[in-house]
């Protein structure tokens, strides 16, 4: 392991990082994202997966979770400015630490007969994050996310997930039309005009969740080809977030089959 210092924002390195940061299109064509936060670095390397590059400051290199993660580590580790960090940075102020790791190739083919979701022109990174994060937990492990959709492996998607991304075989720009055919399973969109319950519903073999845009919900597609089941809200609010509606769905899955 080197430690080198780099004090310009205009080194290539530097520029590099950024752009991975701040433009999709760029990490796309670099086949790269970046890691902020030590909580994910951590979750990254106790999978075993390469760290590319770090990035932290002079004052954080002492401190034991960044030392941990050095431990897994044999590459460069490039020191810079509290400034600099702090202008890098999405989260403000968290411990610094920014790793540059390769996006994952999807090796295997969607598997038809799994427990699925499928995230439906979902935008705001922090609801795919926690869906994510939900559906890990839940015991989910496959994900399809649909064009229109944030980035999976964005930056503020990656966060929010606290490090599900890395148990989850996720598959990104599929046209829903493609695949929703295929399932073998039973597949569920929520919706707050439907008559049926969750909690009428038998959830206990594998099925699949649609869950859809923030504003619109799912397409009209979605709901021509799956059943729709509602989430009893006495309350008589409108609607739920979507984040909170799948999460209420995944573990009542989880209830009935415990």
């Amino acid at each position: 392991m080197s430690i080198i210092f780099l004090e310009s924002k205009d080194n290539p390195k530097i520029k590099h990082l950024r752009g991975l940061i701040e433009q999709s299109s760029y990490r796309k064509k670099q086949g790269q994202t970046v890691l902020e936060g030590t909580h994910l670095g951590l979750a990254w390397v106790e999978k075993k997966k390469k760290l590319n590059s770090i990035f932290t400051t002079e004052n954080a290199l002492e401190h034991p979770d960044i030392c941990d993660i050095l431990d897994e580590y044999e590459g460069a580790v490039f020191v810079i400015a509290e400034s600099l960090y702090r202008d890098l940075s999405t989260l403000g102020t968290t411990l610094p630490f920014l790793a540059v790791v390769d996006l994952p190739s999807s090796s295997q083919s969607v598997d038809f007969s799994l427990d699925t979701l499928i995230l439906e022109n979902i935008q705001d990174p922090g609801n795919v994050g926690t869906l994510l994060r939900s559906a890990a937990a839940a015991g989910i492990k496959q994900v399809i996310c649909t064009k229109g959709s944030a980035a999976l492996w964005s930056p503020r998607v990656l966060r929010a997930g606290m490090g599900a991304h890395f148990s989850l075989n996720t598959y990104e720009n599929v046209a829903i039309e493609d695949v929703l055919d295929r399932f073998e399973i039973p597949v569920y969109v929520t919706s707050s005009h439907q008559a049926e319950s969750l909690y009428q519903k038998d959830l206990t073999q594998a099925c699949v969740w649609i869950l859809g845009n923030e504003g619109q919900g799912v397409s009209d597609f979605a709901l021509a080809h799956a059943q729709a089941l509602s989430i009893p809200q006495p309350g008589g609010q409108e609607s739920l977030n979507v984040a909170i509606a799948g999460s209420i769905c995944f573990f009542e899955m989880v209830r009935q089959r415990i």
